[in-house]
């Protein structure tokens, strides 16, 4: 369905529409992509093909640290004054190179190639979306059309906490730069729209391990020793109920347990017993206690129940918290180039990404690409073996970001 233009900004007024000839460029970069997927921290591949293409546009990408993930500046000598304290801050567009260790079950010709591994994120459009729009505002910056410099991001190891985005920060992926932006693969959003929100977007998800010991002894005689599958249940049970009465509702805390392992004999208490799960946080402030909270909680229970108990907390991400000002950056983009029934507002996700460390440093905002096809109403989720797009979102995304650097540059 067409789009009724925003009055305030028209295609016609902003350069960097995507050509068709890059259009399907793009769709068979990603579709190589998505037959090639690695996991984080081993994307050789994806970032020596990403590379290939950004030299043979003229640019000069940086490899990072680790052998995976570039970064790769556009109007290089404005970023380097900008992070020399410049006038001209770089807008970065950041993308993630992983993929997940999830058997690819579509039946397509650009199925994944790699046994039990796949694009299962959306991770090859994030990567194909960043490059596209790379090699238009390239295209941009040599006709002098580029009003300010900017930062392409390819990092790798999203999906591996505490997130590919650190090893990014460290390598200087935030040097001067002013703004960040980024999209996130959407089956719930219909291709051609974009959900956005101010505020917390994701949340906060860390992992927690948690180690129980006792004497260990007979069935007949629990009231001798420590009664370690009783602990361990109550651990399991009461730690979440606990701290839902020590942190404030509106928090979103919530502990959910994935594994749990004790015993190996019917008239045996054992000795040992391993709980796993996960902690996930809707509000920023309340996620800084959360370790806090949990060890305290845990601790508790257990003594109650005479077994001593060893945490091993592992701090994952923060929530994605957009900024006001970025998120009317994407908005005012969105609607130049689609109009402004293309939007649509979105809900915070309990899911987490590693965006949110960018954020912890710069001002920047992340928006929900819509990727499902056209009137299709079949549930569908990330993380799921059959997870495909509508590649007509490459487009969108490429257009979005052009549209976004020109609109970030005529602040100024």
């Amino acid at each position: 369905m067409p789009c009724e233009a925003d009055p305030e900004t028209t295609d016609r007024e902003l350069p960097g529409l995507l050509p068709p000839g890059l259009r399907s460029e793009l769709i068979a970069f990603r579709r190589d992509l998505h037959m090639h997927p690695e996991l984080g921290n081993r994307e050789f591949r994806t970032t020596a093909q990403v590379r290939a293409r950004l030299e043979k546009a003229g640019l000069r990408p940086r490899t990072l640290a680790g052998g995976t993930g570039l970064i790769c500046d556009i109007g290089r000598d404005s970023a380097a004054s900008a992070a020399t304290g410049g006038r001209r801050p770089v807008l970065a567009l950041r993308a993630d190179l992983d993929a997940l260790p999830i058997p690819d079950t579509k039946t397509v010709p650009y199925r994944s190639t790699i046994p039990k591994m796949a694009h299962a994120c959306g991770h090859d459009v994030h990567t194909t979306v960043v490059l596209g729009a790379g090699l238009v505002l390239a295209d941009l910056a040599e006709q002098g059309l580029l009003p300010n410099p900017v930062r392409l991001i390819f990092q790798p190891a999203e999906e591996v906490l505490p997130g590919g985005a650190l090893d990014a920060i460290e390598c200087g992926a935030l040097d001067g730069v002013g703004r960040i932006i980024a999209v996130h693969c959407d089956p719930k959003v219909e291709v051609g729209r974009l959900g956005l929100r101010t505020g917390p977007i994701t949340s906060a998800c860390d992992r927690l391990e948690v180690k129980l010991a006792g004497p260990g002894g007979h069935t007949a005689r629990p009231h001798l020793t420590t009664d370690l599958v009783t602990a361990a249940a109550r651990v399991a049970t009461d730690v979440p109920a606990v701290l839902a009465r020590r942190a404030d509702a509106r928090s979103g805390l919530s502990l959910t347990w994935g594994r749990l392992e004790t015993g190996h004999a019917p008239n045996v208490i054992p000795q040992h017993a391993e709980l796993s799960g996960t902690v996930r946080c809707l509000d920023l402030h309340a996620w800084r206690e959360a370790a806090d909270l949990v060890h305290a909680a845990v601790d508790e229970v257990a003594a109650l129940h005479r077994a001593k108990s060893e945490i091993s907390y592992i701090r994952g991400v923060p929530p994605v918290v957009n900024d006001a000002e970025v998120t009317g950056l994407l908005r005012r983009a969105m609607a130049a180039r689609r109009g402004r029934y293309s939007l649509e507002d979105t809900e915070q996700s309990l899911g987490g990404e590693d965006f949110s460390w960018y954020l912890e440093h710069v001002p920047g905002a992340m928006a929900r690409l819509g990727v499902r096809p056209v009137g299709d109403t079949t549930p569908r989720d990330l993380h799921c073996g059959d997870f495909d797009v509508d590649e007509e979102a490459i487009a969108v995304g490429v257009e979005l970001f052009t549209a976004a650097a020109l609109l970030d540059g005529n602040r100024m």
